[in-house]
């Protein structure tokens, strides 16, 4: 279920749509996970940060997003291969 969730999310997301469901919201080219938002588009760039939750759940929404590869591996969270602490980062 959850990732028929992401994908509904993703594709509200980059449309300008919006979508409320279960703990997700988008809308404003916004996305929210439980309240938190994790996810921008301002002036054209991608955003993203965990909120300082690094859990499975919002790691598969932000993967959702394009080119977007967040995982943890020994209790360090990456992104696209490099280190990250999970704050805010614009994306290419």
């Amino acid at each position: 279920m959850s990732r028929r969730i992401t994908e509904e999310a993703v594709r509200a997301f980059y449309a300008g749509e919006k979508l409320h469901k279960s703990n997700m919201a988008v809308e404003n080219k916004r996305m929210f996970l439980h309240g938190n938002m994790i996810a921008k588009i301002e002036e054209g760039q991608l955003m993203i940060s965990t909120c300082g939750w690094h859990t499975p759940t919002t790691k598969e929404r932000l993967n959702g997003l394009s080119g977007v590869n967040v995982h943890t591996k020994n209790y360090q969270l990456y992104l696209n291969g490099e280190k990250w602490d999970g704050d805010w980062i614009a994306l290419p």
